[in-house]
């Protein structure tokens, strides 16, 4: 019986794998027939740009018509574009929704809430979020730590989310509906509870211990199926947030072999067997400076590999110094074709209510956001969608920066240029968008562009430089020309 139950299993899973396949096949097949009939000719191009020193934020300031081209010269900036070269399947872009943010969020008066909803999630209105993520109970983001169970009930027979009703599973409802009724949800643990570690503590690492496999695999099945149960689907789950961290905060180590065997013998499995086989599993869910030796020991194994579904990244490698290692990410996607690359977390640390405005800030996402799409990644998740006027709350204080945040003695909220830069990507690419051919002539200028399924064609320009940049567009056999002020971020929509 048992053998017969194990080949039924496989047989689904095998399936739903051919399915899954085939659904991406004739996406991708779509997509490319839509590249390939892209013709700029007699098409217009709406810029929309966001300027330090400036007044502009995502403000069109200028339309331009595409007219045949000459050979550019050697002197030219140019942006080049070859919408027949297409490359990932983009999945949306959003923020995290942390107990955090939602305790913020609920002490903001009424119509400030629905300011925050409709900048975020509106595509008309807002910067039109598609992704977002959570935290399976407590993370630091948070007044204090918690667990959805009692101490010691390894069966799991205490198992419930009523913390998360009062504030996180709201707000959590509030954004789908302000998306439009379709939000890409996961969740990510930064610890088991305490009571399953060897160090007794949900925070400072610690590891999962072994006699704990199999409670903290089905902990996993029996969030996803009361966040369901609760109208929220969730997409997918990440295995342990940053698991070479010893943090002061929730965090559980877990080397590369540790997370392979617990992804192969038990996570996959047991979810297979609750029957949430169609969730996406994403290994690492840190740096982008490991990432490539988490992905060799568990891409490698095939009995693990089947069940993941791609790895997640941080930013912050950069902590010590140096420069972010976007190569790693080509590097897996090189070694890797069929696993996606997602980038699960990013914020600025260090949070100074003086540097609101501090533009840098605002470029280290234009930079990030185009060198790891260029990569590959498919999707970009921000940390917290929003927090208050001290950079919390945080049960340890681990105070940072979010894109708005509010200030809940005055009741106002703040919009920094990070919000604005993270909006010329994620207003105007949409999810089922494919990455197509991009590049520029010049270093100063970073680039990607995007097709969408409209047929609009989405290129985001980023203008590193202290000068003001005349370049010129080019798609085939037409082009346009165009300025970016220094320090200036744009999307160029074309349809």
């Amino acid at each position: 019986m048992k053998s017969q139950l194990a080949a039924l299993t496989l047989l689904l899973f095998l399936q739903a794998c051919g399915t899954s396949d085939k659904a991406e096949e004739n996406k991708n097949e779509t997509q490319k027939k839509a590249a390939a009939a892209f013709d700029a000719e007699g098409k217009t191009a709406i810029v929309y740009t966001t300027a330090s020193q400036t007044a502009d934020r995502l403000t069109i300031t200028d339309t331009a018509s595409f007219a045949p081209a000459q050979q550019p010269v050697e002197s030219d900036i140019s942006i080049f574009i070859n919408p027949e070269k297409t490359f990932q399947h983009f999945i949306g872009i959003g923020g995290a929704i942390t107990d955090a943010a939602a305790e913020v969020f609920a002490k903001l008066p009424l119509e400030k809430q629905n300011e925050l909803l409709r900048s975020y999630y509106s595509p008309e209105n807002g910067i039109g979020y598609s992704l977002a993520r959570t935290t399976i109970h407590s993370s630091d983001f948070a007044s204090g730590s918690y667990t959805y169970v009692a101490d010691n009930d390894k069966e799991l027979n205490s198992f419930n989310i009523d913390h998360d009703r009062k504030h996180r599973i709201p707000l959590i409802k509030s954004a789908m509906t302000a998306a439009g009724g379709n939000l890409l949800l996961y969740a990510s643990p930064w610890s088991p509870p305490a009571f399953m570690k060897d160090n007794n503590s949900m925070l400072k690492g610690g590891k999962l211990l072994p006699e704990f496999n199999q409670s903290w695999a089905t902990y996993f099945t029996k969030f996803i199926k009361a966040y369901e149960n609760e109208g929220m689907p969730i997409w997918g789950i990440t295995i342990q947030n940053e698991p070479m961290a010893i943090q002061r905060w929730e965090s559980c180590i877990f080397t590369a072999e540790e997370e392979r065997d617990f992804l192969k013998k038990y996570l996959g499995p047991t979810m297979q067997a609750a029957g949430l086989g169609d969730k996406k599993i994403v290994v690492w869910d840190h740096n982008r400076d490991l990432m490539n030796h988490r992905a060799n020991v568990i891409f490698e194994d095939a009995e693990a590999s089947k069940y993941a579904w791609g790895i997640g990244f941080h930013w912050y490698e950069t902590w010590a110094g140096g420069e972010p290692m976007f190569a790693n990410l080509a590097a897996v996607k090189e070694s890797y074709p069929d696993k996606n690359i997602l980038f699960t977390e990013g914020c600025v640390e260090k949070f100074d209510a003086k540097k609101y405005q501090y533009w840098p800030n605002a470029e280290r996402y234009g930079r990030s956001m185009i060198n790891d799409f260029n990569q590959g990644t498919v999707g970009w998740t921000d940390w917290n969608i929003l927090l208050d006027q001290t950079g919390g709350p945080n049960h340890v204080g681990n105070f940072c920066f979010a894109p708005v945040h509010a200030d809940v003695s005055k009741g106002e909220l703040i919009y920094t240029p990070s919000y604005y830069y993270i909006g010329h990507f994620s207003k105007f690419i949409r999810p089922n968008a494919k990455r197509v051919s991009s590049v520029a002539s010049r270093s100063h200028l970073l680039c990607t562009s995007f097709l969408n399924e409209d047929g609009s064609l989405a290129t985001i320009v980023m203008n590193q430089s202290d000068q003001e940049i005349t370049y010129k567009v080019y798609i085939g056999s037409q082009a346009f020309p165009a300025k970016i002020l220094p320090h200036a971020i744009q999307t160029l929509v074309t349809k």
